[in-house]
């Protein structure tokens, strides 16, 4: 029985890897069509729909007091990257995004230390040094193979990590005692109506329905925001109540890993330095992640 409930686990986690690893191409399909602010407001849109009815089952228990606070992990968990991650595409590969995101757990830490005036040991100093030389190397050297793009635009990654971390750090600071899954279900529906708006208002339906790529690219963001958003969610929360938080963050280490694995199918070039900035940036995750 204990060899099947690990399996299981293996099977969940490994599924979530791939699913979050996938969103960078994901992105990367959904720019054939869609500007980076409708690809944000279509991604943020068609989430709230999905989580529209947990949030219906969970209303009376919903601390509506908490309005305010609910709509800052909104914009910072969702609104805000999900706008500069395709920003961030239009002139970056979509496996050098994929590996800049791993930045987010050194993020996370650095936001807990201000904010939790946590320990801060010698492993987790060099942890957070060679993430950022990880990011520097990918950033200056790492789009350079292709001859093409800015490499500059991979700051706006580093912000949408930023961004993540902070919310990570606001979310358990103000909604202790408050399941994970009802803070994202109303956050990403209290988000949700704005981006309708905008779609309903400014979506440039005309262009969306000459492009050939449309169906491909609409079918990428609607699989952008079903499975990587709101099913990966449950996922993830799911591998948290059957293992611990600790192990689930873990996935972190094979996102790059997907995200690049998908690029090179897609034909983006990948050589010693996109290497050498994810390994950098895997070490400094692992290090800051140690508790000695």
């Amino acid at each position: 029985m204990e060899k099947k409930f690990d399996v299981y686990i293996f099977f969940i986690f490994v599924l979530l890897a791939i699913i979050w690893g996938s969103s960078f191409i994901l992105i990367k399909k959904s720019l054939l069509t869609f500007t980076p602010l409708e690809v944000s407001a279509l991604r943020v849109s068609i989430s709230s729909l999905c989580f529209a009815p947990f949030v219906f089952y969970l209303r009376k228990s919903i601390p509506w007091k908490k309005l305010g606070l609910f709509i800052v992990v909104g914009l910072t968990g969702s609104g805000i990257p999900s706008f500069l991650y395709p920003i961030a595409q239009t002139e970056i590969s979509s496996s050098l995004s994929g590996v800049l995101n791993g930045l987010t757990p050194i993020f996370t830490f650095l936001f807990g230390l201000m904010w939790f005036k946590r320990a801060f040991s010698k492993n987790n100093a060099i942890g957070v040094l060679l993430g950022f030389i990880g990011s520097a190397i990918m950033i200056v050297y790492g789009e350079r193979l292709t001859g093409s793009g800015n490499e500059w635009y991979a700051i706006f990654v580093e912000l949408g990590t930023v961004c993540y971390g902070f919310n990570v750090n606001f979310v358990e600071s103000f909604f202790k005692g408050i399941s994970a899954l009802m803070v994202s279900s109303v956050s990403f529906f209290i988000i949700g109506p704005p981006a309708m708006l905008y779609l309903i208002f400014k979506g440039n339906y005309d262009s969306w329905l000459s492009n050939e790529s449309f169906l491909f690219s609409l079918a990428s963001v609607c699989t952008l925001s079903i499975l990587a958003t709101v099913i990966c969610t449950i996922i993830f929360f799911h591998l948290i109540k059957k293992t611990n938080g600790v192990f689930s963050a873990s996935v972190s280490y094979l996102i790059p890993v997907v995200a690049i694995l998908w690029g090179i199918l897609d034909g983006e070039a990948f050589g010693i330095n996109h290497l050498v900035g994810m390994l950098l940036i895997l070490s400094g995750v692992y290090l800051i992640k140690r508790k000695k």
